[in-house]
């Protein structure tokens, strides 16, 4: 994978630029150990706020935003700055590896950071982890799901998760689960529909190649057979021949695991028309209107009666009231809610929660490692998405993933599977 090479090598020249946090005996960097000065703290949000992506980056933001306001903007004695940072560029039309660093590279530098809400990709994520890590930076992920993040094992990648944590010590936690629970929900929701036999397409991405993965390891061992498994190109100008390889192998189904900046829209669609009887599959990287709507560059109405994508994101009754009280806030102050939206406003409430617990009610010192270990001491936290924890690898323990269908270009709540 291309982009995960670059990912790697990216991540070893910021290391070689920052030198940043020694390691002190209790594994802890030194940067991480010491109170920030002033009353000021800063938190920067990294998210993709270009390309077909840009509307959960920008849900994850704006759920960010909300959070903080909702605060006030402080914890006891001190005042929260909120810094966003947009991990696209034009060039890329979407996240980019060095941009990425760059964002990285600026919450490292800065004295005030205290947190750090990101990245919405995984692939980003397995760029921003070790710099953070090695200046100590607490780092909540609203929606990076990719295994090898936090845990090794099948469906990760060698070498993972233990590459990310120069200091031997986490400081990465996400709010969403992880593909181990997506691919088990996937395989679930497939089997309902009568899948027996299904070809998984994945873009080449981290998101969309451990999503991908991990799919092959639960669907082998629950039952699903597997008809192929391939990369394709991203924004090929014609995925017609594809689609008459895909169906030369008589899937029942097929599994597009990728994001929407890859191509996703003409490839589902030539899929459809290549292939009448075949359901087709969504990992949750396509949980985005940018996919669902005609009207945003999405899938023709046609197709949406084939398409079912599995995502985080649960219907408003599998959620506790707050969740309903947080949807009426978001929309009265951003408009239509995304499906991300909610997870960036709980991973910033995570990640104020642990500041507040760490600096005793805002009163006492900030230090970044302390926040960090406010953060992986969650438990039985009560928030917008339920009641969780977060566990020693820094994942939730929520197990939960909702099915979508596409009715008239909208992403439509199915129902919730249980991993």
């Amino acid at each position: 994978m291309r982009w995960a090479r670059l990912a790697l090598a990216t991540v070893a020249v910021l290391a070689g630029l920052c030198g940043c946090g020694s390691k002190n005996v209790a594994g802890t960097s030194a940067t991480g150990a010491a109170p920030i000065h002033g009353k000021t703290l800063t938190i920067y949000a990294s998210a993709t706020l270009r390309g077909a992506s840009r509307v959960s980056g920008a849900a994850v933001v704006d759920g960010a935003r909300l959070a903080l306001a909702q605060i006030g903007g402080h914890v006891g004695d001190y005042r929260i700055a909120l810094k966003v940072l947009d991990d696209a560029t034009v060039q890329r039309g979407g996240w980019d590896p060095g941009q990425t660093t760059l964002n990285a590279r600026v919450a490292v530098l800065d004295p005030t950071t205290i947190g750090y809400v990101g990245e919405v990709n995984s692939g980003a994520s397995a760029i921003s982890i070790p710099p953070l890590n090695r200046a100590g930076i607490p780092q909540v992920s609203p929606t990076s799901t990719a295994l090898g993040l936090t845990s090794g094992g099948p469906g990760a990648f060698p070498g993972e998760p233990q590459k990310y944590y120069p200091t031997g010590v986490r400081t990465f936690a996400r709010v969403v689960p992880n593909d181990s629970v997506q691919a088990m929900a996937q395989v679930r929701l497939q089997q309902t529909m009568g899948c027996r036999t299904t070809y998984v397409l994945d873009d080449g991405e981290v998101d969309g190649a451990a999503a991908a993965r991990t799919f092959e390891v639960a669907a082998v061992r629950d039952g699903i057979k597997l008809a192929g498994i391939q990369a394709f190109p991203r924004n090929a100008t014609n995925y017609k021949p594809l689609a008459l390889s895909v169906a030369q192998t008589h899937p029942d189904c097929v599994l597009i695991s990728a994001d929407t900046e890859s191509g996703a829209v003409p490839l589902t669609e030539q899929l459809a028309a290549t292939m009448p009887n075949v359901q087709l599959f969504g990992s949750a990287g396509l949980a985005e209107t940018t996919y669902a709507d005609p009207s945003q560059g999405g899938l023709p109405l046609w197709v949406d009666p084939r398409v079912m994508i599995t995502a985080p994101t649960l219907g408003p009754a599998q959620y506790p009231a707050g969740a309903r009280t947080f949807a009426t806030a978001y929309e009265r102050r951003f408009g239509q809610v995304e499906p991300d939206s909610i997870f960036g406003y709980e991973a910033m409430s995570l990640l104020l929660n642990a500041v507040e617990r760490a600096t005793d009610g805002g009163t006492q010192p900030a230090v970044r490692s302390e926040v960090r270990a406010a953060l992986f001491d969650t438990r039985d936290r009560h928030s917008v998405l339920g009641t969780y924890s977060i566990d020693h690898n820094g994942d939730t323990t929520l197990r939960r993933y909702g099915a979508y269908t596409i009715v008239a270009g909208r992403l439509t709540f199915w129902q919730a599977m249980d991993a």
